[in-house]
């Protein structure tokens, strides 16, 4: 595990979750779908331009009001700051869930967001990678070698 375990990881996770609600979308999906975009590089792009309706489940949009779920991508991007300081107490949270006269800060950045350029390089490397493995998979014989990978699963359970 990389970094320091804080107060402050939580709240980052739980913006992440929020936007996961609100999406509709696990952060994961965006990585499977081929999307090189992840949950917050699409939240924080839509938020940047205006279109923050487009990131809501098709569900949200029909049955809650518009500005309860913006009010949560704003508190979601707000928890998933880059900059840890930047980023509001759980009880801050609470309270900007709970309380609409209290105005939002502008969220900054959050970690990770791939420029224009990036997802362009990223794009053009996985087309690579896709042409390099069909002209490698075709001259290669049938009999393919195969690896075997083991794998353990713990699972815990309370008393």
């Amino acid at each position: 595990m990389r970094g320091h375990v804080s107060v402050k990881i939580d709240v980052f996770s739980f913006g992440v979750l929020l936007l996961e609600i609100v999406s509709g979308q696990r952060n994961n999906d965006f990585d499977q779908s081929g999307s090189i975009e992840g949950l917050l590089s699409s939240a924080w792009r839509n938020w940047n331009e205006g279109t923050a309706m487009a990131l809501i489940d098709p569900t949200l949009k029909e049955n809650s009001p518009r500005s309860e779920v913006i009010r949560c991508i704003h508190i979601g991007l707000l928890c998933a700051q880059e900059n840890v300081s930047n980023r509001p107490t759980m009880a801050t949270v609470n309270n900007m869930l709970n309380r609409y006269s209290i105005t939002l800060p502008m969220p900054s950045t959050p970690p990770a967001i791939a420029t224009q350029s990036e997802i362009m390089v990223a794009r053009l490397s996985t087309s690579n990678d896709s042409m390099l493995t069909q002209s490698s998979s075709q001259s290669t014989s049938k009999s393919a070698t195969k690896s075997i990978n083991e794998m353990s699963v713990t699972e815990l359970s309370g008393r």
